[in-house]
């Protein structure tokens, strides 16, 4: 990005210290389910997932921080985040770390914001902004995983980490859900003011 760039501009740029980043994270996703479903080294999954959720405030703070926000980074960093929580939920109901009905409580959102984006989509919208909300959500999601499997590889003190493991867990799940509702909100507003305007062509752009 040029000094003529504007703050909170997004680039084109391809090699910015947030997109390595956010390339390093993708690189843990196979490392991480190896370890775990592989040799079932859960401890080392622990350190490379608590290094996937960490680097996901890391990227987007070295980002706001160094003025190098490109859209390939806003693209790159919420795929890292659905990918290594898609990529745990698989590994930990195969390893019944956690239950069936968290796996399916949290796909199913994410199946409903896809249908949401579709409509958005054949309307010629892009996906709504990204909520706080929402981002808050997958971040304490990022943080229960390893707190539950620490739980997991070390039984000695799941009296600790599996309790404050589910407490994230259970508040992530509810952020997670809010944030969908709130943008279900959002797409009806802009379906809406779509329908208000002379025409009601969409916008393209």
């Amino acid at each position: 990005m040029s000094q003529q760039t504007a703050p909170n501009t997004a680039s084109n740029r391809i090699w910015t210290i947030p997109n390595v980043i956010s390339f390093v994270r993708l690189l843990g996703v196979p490392l991480f389910l190896y370890l775990l479903l592989g040799p079932e080294h859960d401890v080392a999954a622990v350190v490379v997932l608590a290094l996937g959720g960490t680097t996901d405030w890391v990227d987007g703070y070295v980002a706001r921080r160094m003025n190098s926000v490109s859209r390939l980074g806003e693209l790159l960093d919420p795929f890292a985040d659905r990918l290594y929580i898609l990529a745990t939920l698989v590994g930990f109901t195969l390893r019944e770390i956690v239950p069936w009905w968290l796996t399916a409580a949290l796909l199913l959102r994410e199946a409903f914001l896809g249908v949401v984006l579709l409509i958005l989509r054949r309307h010629g919208y892009g996906p709504p902004p990204v909520h706080y909300v929402g981002k808050t959500g997958t971040f304490m999601l990022l943080a229960a995983f390893p707190v539950l499997l620490l739980a997991h590889a070390a039984p000695s003190i799941d009296h600790i980490t599996a309790p404050l493991g589910w407490a994230i867990a259970w508040w992530a799940l509810g952020l997670y859900w809010i944030a969908a509702v709130l943008y279900l909100i959002q797409a009806r507003a802009m379906l809406r003011a779509d329908r208000a305007r002379p025409g009601g062509e969409a916008v393209t752009g």
